[in-house]
């Protein structure tokens, strides 16, 4: 009800935008954008964070704040936002994307604005954002199968060197020289789909050759999600218990008309007994990898990966999409939930104490796009206590994404820094000549704290 209630004002905080632009006010801007988003969602942690749950805790936060913000994450912050205006096209009034805001904060306190004219390009970001993301072959068709590279007879690279001009092209000189410092988007809208790893500059270079890249729905959740990673180390989670989930065995999925039959993922299995190897426990693999079984271990694990089918749908009806497929207990729903499925509106209701969520699976980073941000699988965990959690925005690969993990955990090892780690584990994963296109090793993201 907040997010519907908090959907019906954003023309106001986009008017407001404009108007304090319009005067060159634009740090007061800033703090109107920040004003405008995610405000269900902070509201939310901050009451989770809070030993008063009744307490209100979410005042938005002013521009020294979000400075602070900044300084405390010693990152780069970028945040976006959309602005829209009537216009008149052949005699009808029609609303559309007018301008794109710019903020860069940088950790010094230096916030620089600047903004790009959207009147000139002949799609919606939305569709810049579908096409690019076609471009790459991401298809988004059939949620329940891997990702099918198809011939395609535009330069893939076109629409991503696009996006490139129009999100980054403009800040470009304002982002840290050092590719190992982070750089925290800010998206909004369609931005939240974009795959900010795999922008091309016009010399050919990919985004994640030059910057560490992490992505949040709002400055204000980063800064609670630093306040949970606080918290966490004060309850002294043992990160070394580690929960390790791999292909386990698919439930048969029959809910009204909808019925799946999902089909097994032999890459996750191998990616599973990696990890768990690295993280010194064992995988859970198959029929031991039931929903009852991974819901007890998960309230105490310091690290959980999930490799496994991630689905789309809301399945419990509370409008929170998104779900985890597991084993099932038996083939009675009545004891096992949904059939083995571990939905994201169960998630929201759990205590995690866990520092790192990795969801190996398709889709695990889309959901429902609201002006609260997206509401799925990435969102229920912060919810439910993660500071930090690494997803996917399309149907990932098998064998690549295998590749790519066990290549993530082994960086972490040697550096406790999940953002450089997934870094570094996409470009070794790009220089494999078989997983060369941006399709095989850019769809995740991390979300919320790096260290």
């Amino acid at each position: 009800n907040k997010i519907t209630i908090s959907d019906t004002q954003r023309s106001t905080y986009r008017t407001l935008q404009q108007v304090l632009i319009a005067q060159d006010k634009t740090d007061a801007a800033l703090e109107i954008a920040e004003r405008g988003r995610a405000r269900a969602f902070v509201e939310l942690l901050a009451s989770k964070l809070s030993s008063n749950p009744n307490e209100q805790l979410s005042t938005p936060p002013n521009i020294n704040q979000i400075k602070q913000i900044a300084k405390l994450q010693n990152a780069t912050l970028v945040q976006y936002s959309i602005i829209y205006d009537n216009f008149k096209l052949e005699g009808k009034s029609q609303v559309r994307e007018s301008k794109l805001y710019m903020w860069v904060i940088k950790p010094t306190g230096e916030i620089v604005f600047k903004q790009v004219d959207l009147t000139s390009i002949n799609k919606s970001l939305k569709e810049l954002v579908i096409s690019a993301r076609d471009s790459m072959e991401v298809r988004g068709s059939n949620m329940f199968d891997v990702a099918v590279v198809t011939p395609s007879q535009e330069d893939p690279t076109q629409k991503l060197k696009q996006l490139h001009k129009l999100l980054i092209a403009p800040i470009a000189d304002l982002l840290p020289q050092d590719p190992n410092e982070q750089v925290i988007f800010i998206p909004q809208e369609s931005l939240f789909t974009v795959p900010f790893p795999a922008l091309l500059d016009e010399k050919g270079k990919y985004l994640i050759e030059k910057h560490t890249i992490l992505t949040a729905p709002s400055i204000q959740v980063l800064d609670l999600t630093r306040q949970q990673k606080q918290r966490n180390r004060k309850l002294k989670v043992a990160n070394k218990n580690a929960l390790v989930v791999g292909n386990p065995t698919m439930p048969k999925i029959e809910l009204g008309a909808l019925k799946m039959n999902l089909f097994p993922l032999p890459g996750s299995e191998r990616e599973a007994n990696t990890v768990a190897k690295l993280l010194d426990t064992q995988a859970l693999i198959g029929n031991k990898a039931t929903k009852a079984a991974v819901i007890e271990k998960m309230q105490n694990a310091g690290t959980i990966h999930l490799a496994t089918h991630g689905l789309l749908q809301d399945f419990k009806g509370f409008g929170v999409p998104g779900a985890i497929v597991l084993a099932p207990t038996s083939t009675s729903t009545q004891n096992d939930g949904i059939n083995g499925l571990l939905t994201a509106s169960e998630i929201l209701d759990m205590k995690l104490r866990a520092d790192l969520v990795v969801l190996s699976a398709c889709d695990t980073g889309r959901g429902k796009i609201t002006g609260d941000g997206v509401i799925g699988l990435s969102r229920s965990l912060i919810s439910a206590g993660v500071p930090s959690v690494i997803v996917s925005l399309w149907k990932v690969n098998d064998n690549s994404t295998e590749f790519l993990m066990s290549e993530f955990y082994r960086n972490l090892l040697s550096n406790p820094d999940k953002a450089v780690a997934l870094r570094q584990a996409m470009l070794t994963t790009m220089k494999q000549q078989r997983y060369s296109n941006p399709l095989r090793w850019a769809a995740f993201t991390l979300i919320g704290e790096a260290k």
